[in-house]
């Protein structure tokens, strides 16, 4: 299954490092994110896992809950959960999932046969509270995520899901943003309290609304 933003993610059950889940149930009416591991005890894997655990009080305040899932079995998830606590000097407590079946990998299209033919890229979907997809990202093997910019792209979701805006390239919490085009210039103006500076008819920034 090929998954295109706006579309609905599937469901599933699943046996985790912190017990079955089912995916609509866990997420409830917050964000989330879903993001695959090639496989267990290997580098990259084991430091992303930590930054994730890290950032737990970023995410939380976000609304955001986390899972990573590879299609290593349960008891090898509990040894190296292990091995990044004491790497990482982190926590992991969010759920990673045994995908043995390679059912979530199938699902979520992960598992990319020219990149490799049975381990899972690294994936990464936000999914927002209407369990539709918000943005998904892949990487190859070799190269980490930049949690951070998980969490600026969520910033602006969220933002931008509430209010008549977009981002700019390489936004911030608390930089200014753009009024989105369907408006007109004369109606931002009276919508946007703080201002609305236009630079051509189509651009237009104003302060960030909250």
């Amino acid at each position: 299954m090929s998954l295109r933003l706006g579309d609905k993610v599937p469901d599933f059950s699943a046996e985790t490092t912190e017990g079955v889940i089912n995916f609509y149930e866990f997420l409830g009416d917050g964000w989330g994110v879903l993001f695959s591991h090639p496989a267990d005890y290997t580098p990259v894997c084991t430091t992303e896992l930590g930054r994730t655990a890290l950032l737990k009080a970023e995410f939380e305040k976000r609304n955001v809950k986390v899972l990573a899932v590879s299609i290593d079995p349960l008891e090898k998830h509990l040894g190296w959960r292990n091995d990044i606590n004491e790497t990482q000097n982190c926590t992991v407590d969010f759920p990673i999932i045994a995908d043995e079946n390679k059912n979530v990998a199938t699902l979520y299209d992960m598992i990319h046969p020219n990149a490799s033919a049975t381990a899972t890229v690294r994936s990464l979907f936000i999914i927002g509270p209407d369990k539709l997809l918000k943005l998904f990202i892949t990487y190859p093997a070799s190269t980490g995520r930049n949690f951070y910019e998980v969490l600026r792209v969520i910033d602006s979701l969220q933002l931008t899901a509430k209010h008549s805006v977009a981002t700019p390239a390489d936004w911030k919490q608390g930089d200014d943003v753009i009024v989105v085009p369907s408006i007109s210039t004369e109606d931002a103006i009276k919508k946007f309290e703080k201002g609305v500076k236009e630079i051509k008819p189509y651009l237009r920034y104003t302060a960030q609304p909250e």
